[in-house]
């Protein structure tokens, strides 16, 4: 039902974190399948895709293009899109799942991310504070992204050569998009 995207920078921590609380979506069967994309080369991330049972995708250019690659790939009619260090926290799978049923069956284009949660480890300065105000406004990429892949192709998904092509894409979604309570914690 789902295929999850993950833009990676070749670390295996960041990396590893994510996928950590991704297993419960997998075995209750809501995770079909889940694409690691990274382009440096240095084979760490396709060693961990092999041991988590993951896709790897390679690929060459700026981050939005690893999110389109992604895309491009996923066989699944639902995306959710991750930051390489983005940790769900509980009650993700259930809200993912009313929200994937809700909107299937109002036939209305919608997209969801999540609330954000600093991490308890991050330092607390005046500009995560003004970080975090501005999450509440517009949503950023870090929050992850859930959408239907026909939503997705609809608006044209992430322009793989445009700067900040994930805030592009979040600006389009305008009122079509909600905040999940659930919430996701970047980790460093």
């Amino acid at each position: 039902m789902l295929s999850v995207i993950i833009p990676t920078a070749g670390v295996e921590q960041t990396t590893v974190a994510t996928l950590a609380a991704l297993v419960p979506g997998a075995a209750s069967g809501l995770i079909r399948e889940v694409l690691l994309v990274d382009g440096t080369r240095n084979g760490v991330i396709e060693r961990v895709a092999d041991v988590a049972g993951c896709r790897f995708i390679g690929f060459e250019g700026p981050h939005g293009a690893a999110l389109a690659a992604g895309a491009l790939q996923a066989r699944s009619p639902w995306l959710m899109f991750l930051h390489a260090g983005a940790v769900l926290e509980s009650g993700w799978i259930d809200e993912t799942t009313q929200f994937i049923q809700n909107v299937s069956a109002s036939g209305k284009p919608r997209a969801a991310v999540f609330r954000y949660a600093r991490s308890p480890y991050a330092s607390a300065g005046l500009g995560d504070a003004l970080r975090f105000l501005a999450r509440i406004v517009r949503p950023q990429g870090d929050q992850g992204l859930l959408i239907a892949r026909d939503h997705y192709d609809q608006l044209g998904g992430y322009p793989p050569h445009v700067r900040r092509s994930e805030a592009r894409l979040l600006r389009r979604l305008g009122r079509s998009s909600r905040t999940l309570r659930s919430r996701i914690v970047k980790m460093a």
